[in-house]
């Protein structure tokens, strides 16, 4: 063995900087990625593009988990055994409630553990939580940014796509959002000792009152106003990671 390489990810097992934003998509790692000081590619492995750079001073990974909770998790959980101790997934969500907009950000303050894996590693009544610091760092961050934002808890639900089953009914819950990955991070986090959060940019609607039967906002997540949320999203949660890491997230 001529490096020491984490099996999944081959992410270095050492010397990685202890804070890090994870994305779902590849090409939206690359995309934070640019926005950082000597960014470098550290890997890119199956989903798991990984990056090195730092942000106002602050050293930090970017780095992509792939679709779905029970890939996800292993990038977690890798991150955790390389030293990393604060992440923020940084990902796209649908809508759970009026008032809530495309392009706006949702801080998940807990999620529903749908995610298809978390059920298999702890009992179902064990809560996906995030720190309290990782949500008043994306808040702070987000008001500073001037990034129109909300609150809440979400869903994390592992299916994309509706099927045969009948969907359990949050009707009334008020979750803000839903989502596939992040009760997966929030549970290893626990796990683990880490400080973890998320940050969602909303790109369409989910809940039925939402949606326009006429079929003029259909599902749609490349459009303009996504597109500008995702920029906002990008550079709120490279902020809120640096108040983190200095410590001032209040």
């Amino acid at each position: 063995m001529t490096q020491d390489l984490l099996p999944v990810t081959r992410i270095p097992r050492t010397g990685l900087p202890p804070h890090a934003i994870v994305v779902g998509d590849p090409a939206r790692a690359a995309a934070v990625a640019a926005l950082l000081d000597g960014a470098e590619e550290v890997s890119y492995h199956r989903e798991y593009r990984v990056f090195s750079g730092s942000w106002k001073g602050v050293p930090v990974i970017v780095a992509s988990h792939g679709v779905g909770g029970p890939g996800a998790i292993l990038l977690f959980q890798e991150l955790a055994d390389a030293g990393v101790h604060t992440v923020l997934r940084f990902g796209t969500a649908g809508a759970m409630k009026p008032g809530i907009g495309d392009g706006d950000l949702v801080i998940a303050e807990a999620a529903v553990r749908d995610d298809g894996v978390t059920q298999q590693l702890l009992p179902p009544e064990y809560p996906a939580v995030a720190a309290p610091e990782a949500v008043f760092a994306l808040q702070r961050a987000a008001r500073a940014s001037g990034a129109p934002h909300h609150r809440g808890v979400v869903w994390t639900r592992a299916a994309f796509q509706p099927g045969l089953i009948p969907l359990f009914s949050y009707d009334g819950a008020g979750l803000a959002a839903i989502e596939m990955e992040l009760s997966a991070l929030l549970v290893t986090a626990s796990l683990r000792g880490l400080v973890a959060g998320g940050v969602l940019v909303i790109d369409g609607a989910n809940a039925d009152e939402l949606v326009d039967e006429a079929g003029t906002s259909a599902y749609d997540p490349h459009r303009e106003v996504v597109a500008a949320g995702v920029e906002r999203g990008a550079v709120v949660s490279l902020e809120a990671l640096r108040l983190l890491a200095e410590g001032n997230e209040l």
